[in-house]
């Protein structure tokens, strides 16, 4: 059996742990979008085309649940803040 010191400090540990998970739960609710940055640096990406060459047109492209929404690049992972008339340096034309 345990005594009452123990027992207060696994309820110390669980509530502490449960605490500490508040911001992510809430973090990941509310911001399912997220960015790619050092992906970005490193491909130039921009968020308007040069010239033809655009994300929609572009074979790495993952559209978005819209024409107009943001999609993913297979070349960024867990970037889903791709517009379709962004470009970047991994251009690649759909076939």
């Amino acid at each position: 059996m345990l005594n009452h010191a123990t027992q207060r400090r696994q309820l110390l540990k669980i509530g502490s742990a449960a605490l500490a998970m508040i911001p992510v739960i809430a973090f990941t609710d509310r911001a399912s979008a997220a960015t790619n940055a050092g992906m970005r640096a490193a491909l130039k990406y921009q968020d308007k085309p040069l010239a033809e060459k655009s994300c929609a047109v572009c074979m790495q492209f993952i559209p978005g649940a819209s024409a107009k929404a943001p999609g993913g690049c297979k070349i960024m992972p867990g970037d889903t803040e791709i517009a379709s008339t962004g470009y970047c340096t991994a251009w690649v034309k759909k076939p």
